[in-house]
């Protein structure tokens, strides 16, 4: 009696599930932030190696010989490459990837094929790779909250989201933007925002901001300029702008599937084993890397510090054109290659250099006009939106960075305008799990619409009523259920009978010659209409304990139409009602 009552007192003080939760954040931001750090280190060691590790990748490529410069991107897609080949060994079936493993799987991420891949995008970025890094990052910082909730054995539920807690924790190490990072996971990865998830994910990126911010060498990704007040009459341009962007971010995006579906013919045409492939792919993307580095060394990695040199500092708009096209060019070949690593930043850069082109072109024909760098930072928002499908997301984002209340018109009317445009003209995804989602969500609307007769099939189980007791018999021998159902001439549905009864009447040895199915028949029966609407079925089934019940055309006119089974109806409704965490 005395340990019961201490029990019950111990369990007054364990918290709600919901409050550990909130804590295990704490963690993952914390461990998100750290394998961010490390990565970004993992980067400069190379650079070391190279003797340029107090250079920026950019400015290392300005500084090595143009042969170097060539040469550098094919070594570096060798190495990558082969490092791939041997992840894929230690690839075990289940989703890899962070996102894949948050929305449909069970949150493990694999450790070995993780560290492998993500050495790969290191040699990638180091040898001048024109590719995101943070692609790497948020994975490493996933893998690092898999890994701490599978120590602690948490439910598969709560891995997923402690996953989804180090993934947004990895963003917002990335960029500098919690919130955003919170979103882009909700949004993004889950397809919706509930508070029980949301509340997690925003600790873990909070948490993972501070920690970055403690570090003594901490600064943001992308310096942001002080954003001037911008005239009503000028907001008209953005509006521009974000057509602009809504018709270029997907071109963008069919180039880099263009450029994937080319690579993939790469080697397997020719007969050649994966293994082989998979380097041969990632050496032609570096070789078209390095060539194009020849003329235009500041196509080397994410083009982040080309972003902040347009922030601040006025650029001619031929060498923005320039830089842009050789950019997006280069990025194909190395994301078409398969090389690890994001185009979250790439995007970034097309939308920051788009959108300065057009501001340098309203500058020309209204000099009154903001300054160019002002429509870079709202097109980056832009584009972001149209290529993620998030468009409060990237709003949030671009916000957070200039932590600017003047850019908050402008960003908005951009990124909702590049959006729509964007949607109307059937935008690829940038991630396969928002294909995924956007999929889910089709199906789902098409389930709401559903009504009874949708799900019915033919009652194969059917006797008149004066249908003889052989009869009887012989049907429950060849359908093992446990009632028939029974109609008149009319084909209205009388009741049924049970097999049971039938059984019993069969052991007393009476005689039953002179039986017919209505005198075994009960006529209060549970039955569904064909227009009844599935949550009244899934009612009917949960008070009557059956796989399957008739469907009648209504209460005045009876007559059968088939049956519904509840399987059909659960799956339906899994499918329609599914969680995401």
């Amino acid at each position: 009696m005395f340990i019961t009552k201490i029990k019950r007192l111990g369990a007054q003080f364990i918290p709600p599930d919901g409050y550990v939760m909130l804590l295990w954040a704490v963690f993952a931001g914390v461990a998100g932030a750290l394998a961010t750090m490390v990565f970004r280190q993992g980067i400069l060691s190379l650079q070391w190696l190279l003797g340029k590790q107090n250079l920026s990748v950019v400015e290392m490529a300005e500084s090595l010989p143009w042969y170097i410069r060539f040469l550098l991107p094919i070594l570096g897609g060798l190495v990558a490459g082969g490092l791939l080949v041997l992840a894929q060994r230690f690839k075990h079936g289940a989703p890899s990837d962070y996102m894949e493993s948050i929305a449909f799987g069970d949150g493990r991420i694999p450790v070995r094929h993780t560290l492998l891949r993500s050495l790969s995008s290191l040699v990638t970025i180091a040898s001048g790779g024109s590719i995101g890094r943070e692609g790497s990052m948020v994975q490493l910082a996933a893998m690092c909250s898999s890994i701490l909730g599978r120590l602690t054995r948490l439910r598969p539920d709560r891995l997923r989201l402690l996953v989804a807690c180090g993934a947004a924790a990895g963003i917002t190490s990335a960029y500098n933007a919690p919130i955003a990072g919170a979103f882009f996971i909700a949004e993004i990865v889950l397809g919706a925002i509930y508070m029980e998830s949301f509340g997690p994910l925003v600790v873990a990126s909070i948490t993972a901001n501070i920690t970055m911010r403690a570090m003594p060498d901490y600064h943001p990704t992308y310096e942001m300029p002080v954003f001037p007040a911008i005239p009503d009459l000028e907001l008209l341009a953005f509006v521009g702008l974000g057509v602009v962007a809504g018709l270029g971010a997907p071109l963008f995006l069919l180039l880099l599937d263009f450029a994937r579906a080319q690579f993939r013919k790469l080697g397997g045409a020719q007969g050649w084993s994966s293994d082989w492939s998979i380097p041969l792919r990632l050496v032609v993307g570096g070789l078209g890397v390095g060539l194009i580095s020849v003329w235009e060394p500041q196509v080397w990695g994410n083009g982040y510090e080309v972003v902040n040199s347009l922030l601040h500092n006025s650029w001619a708009w031929t060498a923005v054109l320039s830089i842009l096209a050789f950019k997006v060019v280069a990025t194909a070949f190395t994301a078409g290659a398969g090389a690890v690593g994001g185009v979250f930043t790439p995007m970034l850069f097309v939308g920051a250099a788009s959108g300065y082109l057009f501001g340098q072109g309203i500058e020309a024909l209204w000099p009154q006009s903001s300054a160019p760098f002002t429509y870079a930072i709202a097109g980056m928002g832009a584009f972001l939106a149209v290529a993620t499908g998030a468009p409060i997301m990237a709003i949030l984002m671009i916000f957070e960075m200039t932590l600017s209340v003047p850019a908050l018109l402008p960003l908005v009317l951009t990124c909702i305008v590049a959006y729509f445009v964007g949607q109307s003209s059937n935008t690829p995804a940038m991630y396969s799990v928002t294909l995924e989602h956007r999929r889910n969500r089709q199906t789902q609307g098409r389930l709401s619409k559903l009504v009874v007769k949708d799900l019915i099939k033919p009652a194969q189980t059917v006797l008149p009523l004066n249908a003889p007791f052989d009869d009887i018999v012989e049907m429950l021998r060849e359908h093992s259920v446990k009632y028939l159902y029974i109609v008149n001439d009319a084909g209205r549905f009388c009741g049924v009978v049970y097999a049971q009864e039938v059984t019993l009447a069969l052991a007393d040895d009476a005689d039953t010659s002179h039986l017919k199915a209505a005198d075994l028949l009960h006529r209060e029966f549970p039955v569904l209409t064909e227009n009844q609407q599935l949550g009244e079925a899934l009612q009917v089934f949960l008070k009557h304990p059956s796989e399957r019940l008739p469907v009648i055309l209504s209460a005045e006119q009876p007559v059968l139409l088939g049956v519904v089974y509840k399987t059909a109806l659960l799956d339906t409704y899994y499918h329609l009602y599914r969680p995401l965490l």
